[in-house]
C-alpha cells in the first residue's frame, strides 16, 4: 500500500492511495472460503459449492466490500497518526472510482480531497484577561425578590368589590328565558384575568349580592376560557352565546403573604431564619446563588469568545462550502450557506481550539467521570437524593449505565455527554490558564451585559 498527501497549500491537500493485491487479496480470499462454507447453492451439498462458482457469483461485491472498508480504515487512521487539522470530511474523487474495471484490474489508485486547518498554536500568557462578573444583590432587587415571594405564597381573602385581578362566584343564567323554560344555568367562578379587557368594566366595582347582564362571548371570546367560565366542555361552550346574567355571590382575590414566621417557613424551611433581617440576608444569599450560575454561563462566553478572537484559523473556505452543500442533500441553497457560513466557521474553530488545549492540557474523559455526570442527573430528574442506600445507588447505577448504552439512538446519549463533560473540562483548563479579574456589578447592569451578547 502506498499512501502520498499532497498539499496544494495551507488548508487543500489531496490524499492518494495505491492498493495492490497484497493488501486486500488475503481477507477478501479468506471472505470467499467463509462463503463457500455458508452459501447455499441448488444441486450442491452445503460446503461443497466449487470455489470458482463462488468466485463468479460473489468475487467482485467481497473485493468492492473488502477495498472500501480498508480504504474507511486506512483514511481514518492516516489522519489520526498525522496529526492532520481535518475539517468536514474527507471527499473521494468520483470520477476516478467510477472509472475503475473491477472485473480485470489488480492495482487501484484512490484519491480524497482533504480540507485542513492551518496551523495554530495557544499561548494563554499572550491572551487578553476575561472578566468574571460578581452580582450584588441592592435593597430594590431584595425588595422586589420578597415581593415576588410574597405574591407566590399567597394567601385567599374575600372583598367587598370586585377588583381587576378577583375571582367572582355566583350564578349564572341565560337571559331572555321563561321561568318554565330551561335555559343555561350553572353556579360557576369567573377569574377576571381570563375575561376580556373591554367587558371588565362591567364587573369592576360590582358587590355581593349584584346582577351584571352581560354578552358571555364579547365577555370570554376565547371558548377555552368561556368552557372554565361556564364549567362546560369546550364543544359545548362554543355554542353558549348571547346575554347572560350573573348574581354575585362571593368575592376571593390574592392577598401578597405577611412576613411572619409561617412565611419564612414556606419560603426556606422550618427554622431556618426567626426575623425579617434574617430573611433578607437569605434572599441575597439566593439572588447571588441564582446570578452566579447566570455569572458563570457569560464567563464561559466569554473565554470561548477570547479563544476564537485571538487564535488565527485558516480554512478551506470553498471547499467547507462545497461540503456542507453536499452533506446537506439539497436541504440548503448556496445562498444560505453563504449567510449561515461565519457562526458554522466559529463552532469549527471553536472546536479545533478546544482539542488543542485538551492535547495541550492532557485532559482525557474517564468513563467514571461520564457515570458520576449521569447518576447526578438522574438523581436531580427523579428526585433520588445521595445517601447510604445501597439499593438506591444500585438503581440509580443501572439507569445511569443503561442511559449512557442506549442503542436505540444510536449511542446520542453518550456522544452528548462524553462532549459535554470534554467541553467543561477544557473551559474549566482555560480559565485556570487566563488571568480572570472579578469586577461587581449590580443586577441591572449584569442584565444589560447579557442583553449586549
Amino acid at each position: 500500500m502506498d499512501i502520498t498527501l499532497e498539499k496544494a497549500d495551507e488548508t487543500n491537500a489531496s490524499l492518494k492511495i495505491t492498493l495492490t493485491p497484497a493488501d486486500y487479496k488475503p481477507e477478501v480470499d479468506k471472505k470467499l472460503k467463509d462463503y463457500s462454507r455458508k452459501v447455499q447453492l441448488k444441486g450442491f451439498r452445503p460446503g461443497h459449492v466449487p470455489a470458482s462458482l463462488v468466485q463468479k457469483m460473489y468475487g467482485k461485491s467481497i473485493l468492492v466490500d473488502e477495498i472500501n472498508a480498508m480504504l474507511s480504515k486506512t483514511v481514518s487512521q492516516y489522519i489520526r497518526e498525522n496529526k492532520l487539522q481535518v475539517v468536514g470530511d474527507p471527499v473521494p474523487d468520483r470520477t476516478q472510482a467510477d472509472q475503475i474495471d473491477w472485473d480485470n484490474q489488480t492495482d487501484f489508485a484512490f484519491s480524497y480531497t482533504l480540507g485542513l486547518a492551518s496551523e495554530f498554536d495557544i499561548d494563554f500568557s499572550d491572551l487578553p484577561s476575561v472578566t468574571r462578573y460578581e452580582i450584588q444583590a441592592g435593597e430594590a432587587e431584595v425588595d422586589s425578590t420578597i415581593a415576588d415571594l410574597q405574591q407566590r405564597f399567597h394567601t385567599h381573602g374575600h372583598g367587598d368589590e370586585v377588583g381587576d385581578g378577583d375571582t367572582i362566584y355566583g350564578e349564572l343564567k341565560q337571559a331572555g328565558t321563561e321561568e318554565d323554560t330551561a335555559g343555561f344555568s350553572a353556579k360557576t367562578a369567573f377569574p377576571m384575568n381570563q375575561m376580556a379587557e373591554d367587558a371588565k368594566g362591567q364587573f369592576v366595582g360590582k358587590k355581593k349580592g349584584e346582577l351584571v347582564t352581560f354578552v358571555l362571548e364579547d365577555a370570554f371570546p376565547d371558548e377555552k376560557a368561556r368552557a372554565n367560565a361556564t364549567g362546560v366542555k369546550k364543544e359545548e361552550a362554543a355554542d353558549l352565546k348571547g346575554e347572560f346574567t350573573f348574581e354575585i355571590d362571593d368575592i376571593t382575590r390574592h392577598e401578597p403573604a405577611e412576613l411572619n414566621q409561617e412565611f419564612f417557613d414556606k419560603v426556606l424551611g422550618i427554622g431556618a431564619v426567626t426575623d425579617e433581617e434574617q430573611f433578607r440576608a437569605k434572599v441575597v444569599e439566593i439572588i447571588k446563588s441564582n446570578y452566579s450560575r447566570e455569572s458563570d454561563q457569560l464567563l464561559r462566553l466569554d473565554v470561548e469568545k477570547t479563544l476564537i478572537d485571538n487564535t488565527p484559523i485558516l480554512l478551506p473556505d470553498e471547499f467547507l462550502k462545497n461540503w456542507l452543500l453536499e452533506v446537506n442533500e439539497g436541504k440548503f441553497t448556496p445562498e444560505q450557506v453563504e449567510e449561515q457560513y461565519d457562526e458554522f466557521t466559529k463552532s469549527v474553530k471553536l472546536q479545533l481550539i478546544k482539542n488543542k488545549i485538551a492535547d495541550k492540557g492532557d485532559i482525557k474523559v474517564e468513563q467514571d467521570e461520564l457515570l458520576n455526570v449521569t447518576r447526578q442527573m438522574v438523581r436531580e430528574q427523579f428526585g433520588f437524593m445521595g445517601g447510604e442506600d445501597e439499593e438506591m445507588n444500585k438503581t440509580i447505577d443501572r439507569i445511569a449505565q443503561n442511559y449512557l448504552m442506549d442503542e436505540k439512538n444510536n449511542g446520542q446519549n453518550y456522544t452528548n455527554t462524553f462532549n459535554r463533560v470534554f467541553d467543561d473540562k477544557v473551559i474549566e483548563y482555560a480559565k485556570i490558564q487566563l488571568t480572570v479579574v472579578s469586577q461587581e456589578v449590580t443586577v441591572d447592569e449584569f442584565k444589560a451585559l447579557v442583553e449586549n451578547r
